[in-house]
């Protein structure tokens, strides 16, 4: 099995088990990004903790699910976005105003929307959840 974009699996495999009602899912292989992002929904409270399990190739997470992820994905492709530009994306992927997350990589890091608004950053959309 071939995998092209790995984010996309883990994003899938999460609201595929949310919706099973299982209360945790395993996710290989690992990355940065990856950890990046289940950071930022951590911190938000859509998924409870997370620990990166050695296996001796890329590595594994566990992630701990709450059952409160309504829908997840990544977005291709990875559109370039300003700082004025993020209330476009969010009336096209967030199904309402202040409700959910885009997830956005930044030259300061990968970040909620919300906080490349307050520190004046553009980056690029990877992923929303909600």
């Amino acid at each position: 099995m071939v995998l092209l974009d790995p984010l996309a699996n883990c994003l899938s495999n999460i609201i595929n088990h949310e919706r099973i009602g299982k209360t945790e899912v395993i996710i290989e292989p690992a990355s940065k990004l990856i950890a990046e992002t289940l950071r930022i929904m951590q911190k938000a409270g859509y998924i409870g903790e997370f620990e990166f399990i050695d296996d001796g190739r890329a590595g594994k997470f566990r992630i701990q699910l709450l059952g409160r992820i309504n829908a997840t994905g990544v977005i291709k492709p990875r559109y370039p976005v300003k700082v004025r530009g993020f209330e476009k994306w969010e009336k096209r992927f967030l199904p309402a105003r202040n409700f959910g997350l885009l997830i956005v990589s930044t030259p300061k890091g990968v970040m909620a929307h919300k906080e490349a608004i307050n520190l004046k950053t553009g980056g690029r959309l990877i992923a929303y959840v909600y």
